[in-house]
């Protein structure tokens, strides 16, 4: 992968053609400069902030790799599919050894190693989304009908900058797979806030999913990180592998922050191509442009 190093001149000029100068805070963008301008990185920032229309993007419209991101969409179709009558929450799943993938990360693999057990549908999305249990993905894509139908929901909902076309399996079996489950930082704003002004599933599939990604248990340091204790912040981590070469294909946070006065704020962060190993140093990226968007709405 051909490593991009960014200084902070390109920085300043990408996030001024990025969007309008009006819709982007200019204290914000130059935050945004000096946290990532010694990082060598493709990276992808995306901020929504869903009650005035505030946006900043940077890389926005750039195709970066998901990887357990993706799990955030389709848990969506999951709910929806539950919304029009063809599933419930309570429904038991059928669990073979087979879809306990051991090689992975997988709790719920880990808690059932020989399969052969039921699972409420509820139960495996919170294996799925919470602690981004890779067995459960693929069972809830085998559900929906594999990746290509998840793939044409989100673009029938009118986000067609995001490509779902493998499953954790297939990522598994060869690292360049990765990227045929792309998506754009803005498209990711885009979903967010259909997610949370309830355009997508009913009051109570939306609230669930809610609570599913306040209690995810990856990524603590990431979006954050830094944010005063207490703050609420649903969110949805991926985190991908290194190659033989030692690049890294993925390292983000995707969520929505809720500020002191109960305004919503999406932020998406991706970070690719890096050969950085120090994950400190990459959650600290995150959490800095996180921090720095809180700061923004609450003036401190």
């Amino acid at each position: 992968m051909k490593m991009n190093v960014i200084t902070l001149t390109t920085i300043l000029f990408l996030l001024t053609l990025t969007a309008p100068a009006t819709a982007q805070p200019p204290r914000l963008r130059g935050e945004m400069a000096r946290i990532t301008g010694s990082l060598s990185a493709n990276v992808g920032v995306a901020v929504l902030n869903l009650d005035t229309g505030d946006t900043l993007t940077w890389r926005g419209h750039n195709r970066f790799p998901m990887q357990s991101v993706f799990k955030f969409p389709l848990a969506i179709m999951v709910l929806h599919e539950i919304d029009r009558g063809a599933l419930t929450l309570d429904q038991k799943i059928h669990l073979r050894k087979e879809d306990m993938m051991l090689n992975t990360w997988s709790p719920m693999a880990t808690k059932y190693p020989e399969g052969n057990v039921d699972l409420a549908l509820s139960e495996i999305l919170r294996y799925t989304v919470s602690q981004s249990d890779n067995s459960g993905c693929d069972v809830l894509f085998r559900l929906m009908g594999g990746p290509r139908k998840v793939n044409d929901f989100l673009h029938g909902l009118g986000i067609t900058q995001i490509a779902i076309a493998a499953t954790e399996t297939e990522m598994h079996a060869s690292w360049p797979v990765q990227f045929t489950n792309w998506c754009e930082p803005a498209a990711m704003t885009a979903l967010l806030k259909q997610f949370d002004r309830g355009k997508i599933l009913s009051p109570s599939s939306r609230e669930f999913l809610w609570k599913l990604m306040v209690e995810t248990s990856t990524g603590p340091k990431r979006i954050k990180g830094l944010l005063p204790e207490g703050t609420v912040v649903a969110h949805k981590t991926g985190t991908g592998d290194f190659n033989a070469e030692g690049v890294l294909g993925a390292f983000n946070d995707v969520g929505i922050v809720v500020l002191p006065d109960g305004s919503h704020v999406a932020i998406v962060v991706y970070i690719s191509g890096t050969k950085e190993k120090d994950a400190a140093k990459l959650d600290l990226v995150i959490a800095q442009i996180s921090r720095a968007v809180y700061d923004q709405y609450t003036n401190r």
